[in-house]
């Protein structure tokens, strides 16, 4: 009910109780004077009928009445008003835990929900605000710290050539040769920082009709020989019909290439790659799997977060930015899709599902 129709409704129930009590009255003391017809009592009674008159005596007594209910029944809305002054002084004071219980569906009942509402939003709003501060603390710790350690190495190199300090022409060479090799991670890890950088701002896609069958079968030919020198085969898999969607086929591509440079970096420990492509529903699914060293199940939640680690004491050695699998993420959601990682003792598969198009 409307707060204002509650006020007006106050005001006839007011008056009905207080007329009530009034009633309620008059028997209680007819009964009294009766009882005790001699007594101080019965004669205060008659004087007051006699100087002031009945009915002006009960019209005093129950204005009196309709004045005491009428401050009990505004007490509680003033009661209510108050409690949420309270709250939202907690609030404005910075405790966004504080809540308010939700007592009645009226203009005040509509106000205490929503500060609550309010209350939510400003704390789920500060808590991202939280945690953008520290990703982008963590994003500056970890890109100095990745960035420092090849051009450290670069400096160092460049300045034993700078101050002759080689002996020969072959080892000149060779401190070129490793500076070169650390400019040219240098440069990747850059490159895939402003690209992940674009891509969580929501980069757009250019979208084209695409054939997954085909795109998967073309970087399984390109990547055959790579796999053998690295002494694994690539087995394939491919759907029996073609899987057609909406999407940017050289984002698509790099995931592609992404997974499977992993997939070839880190499965040295078996003799096989496979490269599945099926169809689930109304979803297409591709499937790079390795059986080279597992993924520990406790970094398994981890990897595709930028520059997280699985192999942590690799550090230097550790060829690629880190933000290899935080992109290929980025990608597959931009075309709505999902992908995650699974890993045993006998297999690690990386799944990615992107929908198809009729």
């Amino acid at each position: 009910m409307k707060l204002n129709w509650k006020l007006l409704l106050s005001l006839p129930l007011c008056i009905l109780l207080a007329g009530a009590t009034t009633g309620l009255s008059y028997l209680a003391i007819s009964t009294v004077y009766k009882s005790f017809y001699f007594s101080t009592f019965t004669a205060f009674i008659r004087y007051l009928d006699d100087v002031v008159g009945v009915m002006v005596l009960s019209v005093m007594y129950t204005l009196i009445w309709f004045a005491v209910y009428f401050v009990l029944f505004t007490s509680l809305l003033i009661r209510r008003i108050l409690r949420v002054t309270k709250t939202v002084q907690h609030i404005a004071e910075g405790d966004l835990t504080q809540r308010i219980k939700v007592s009645a569906k009226d203009e005040i009942g509509q106000l205490e929900h929503h500060i609550n509402v309010m209350a939510e939003q400003l704390s789920k709003s500060i808590e991202e605000e939280r945690r953008a501060e520290q990703t982008k603390t963590e994003l500056v710790t970890n890109v100095s710290h990745d960035l420092r350690t090849p051009l450290t190495s670069i400096i160092g190199y460049l300045g034993l050539v700078e101050q002759d300090k080689y002996r020969d022409e072959l080892e000149l060479r060779h401190y070129i040769s490793i500076a070169y090799e650390k400019s040219k991670r240098l440069h990747l890890m850059i490159e895939d920082l402003f690209e992940y950088t674009r891509m969580s701002g929501g980069m757009p896609l250019h979208l084209g009709r695409v054939n997954l069958s085909e795109l998967v079968g073309q970087l399984y030919v390109h990547y055959r020989y790579p796999m053998e020198q690295a002494g694994l085969q690539l087995r394939m898999n491919n759907a029996d019909q073609s899987l057609f969607m909406m999407a940017d086929s050289l984002k698509l591509v790099r995931v592609f290439e992404n997974l499977l440079s992993n997939a070839m970096k880190y499965g040295t420990g078996g003799d096989a790659v496979d490269l599945n492509v099926s169809i689930i529903a109304d979803e297409a699914q591709i499937e790079i799997v390795n059986y080279g060293t597992p993924i520990p199940q406790q970094d398994l939640p981890y990897v595709f977060d930028r520059f997280y680690r699985v192999d942590k004491s690799r550090g230097e050695e550790q060829e690629g930015s880190g933000l290899g699998l935080a992109i290929s993420r980025a990608i597959v959601e931009l075309h709505n899709g999902s992908i995650w990682a699974e890993s045993n003792t006998f297999q690690t598969r990386f799944v990615i599902r992107l929908p198809l198009t009729s």
